[in-house]
């Protein structure tokens, strides 16, 4: 049995959970989600608990076990509390700024780059260290949003300039030595 999809999943107050068959939506003070899972992954509320169950030992329905039970829990977790990445800026004369609800970034490119956030998710910027929190509540959305805009300038290994997420660690490499003594 999986380890994760065995564990229930908790329902704070103030989350309320309909299952129609194989659709879950999750509504809470953040905001709303609603996503279909594989008609072999039986999904019961009991308690105050959503409790995801298989039928057999199947390797498809293994796999789907606890994927299944994260995604849930991912959709209770962000219409509660909510998700937050955080981006870094670095490099001389890159900078992050806000115009509006936009995310405008300075790169070294000729033209800013502007970024415009899907709904449900909101952008804040932090212009003494260079980061950019991305907040929303589906934690797929934020993510992919994270991902597309590192991809905007991607750290380069010899000075580390460019978008990385927090914490992220670049490997470094050595360049060029000095001239050759004749």
């Amino acid at each position: 049995m999986s380890r994760i999809g065995r564990m229930p999943v908790t329902i704070p107050t103030g989350v309320t959970v309909n299952i129609d068959g194989e659709s879950v939506r999750v509504k809470g003070p953040k905001g709303e989600l609603a996503r279909t899972f594989s008609p072999l992954i039986n999904i019961s509320l009991t308690d105050g608990q959503l409790i995801v169950q298989r039928d057999s030992d199947e390797a498809t329905q293994r796999a789907l076990h606890g994927t299944t039970r994260a995604l849930i829990a991912n959709m209770v977790t962000g219409v509660s509390t909510g998700f937050v990445r955080v981006l870094e800026v670095d490099g001389v004369g890159y900078r992050p700024e806000l115009n509006g609800a936009n995310l405008v970034l300075h790169v070294g490119y000729s033209h800013p780059v502007v970024v415009e956030p899907p709904a449900g998710v909101t952008f804040e910027v932090d212009t003494k260290a260079r980061q950019v929190r991305i907040l929303g509540f589906d934690k797929e959305q934020i993510g992919q949003l994270a991902a597309n805009i590192r991809k905007i300038r991607p750290p380069e290994p010899y000075k580390g300039k460019g978008i990385r997420y927090a914490g992220e660690r670049i490997r470094r490499k050595a360049g060029k030595s000095g001239k050759a003594k004749k």
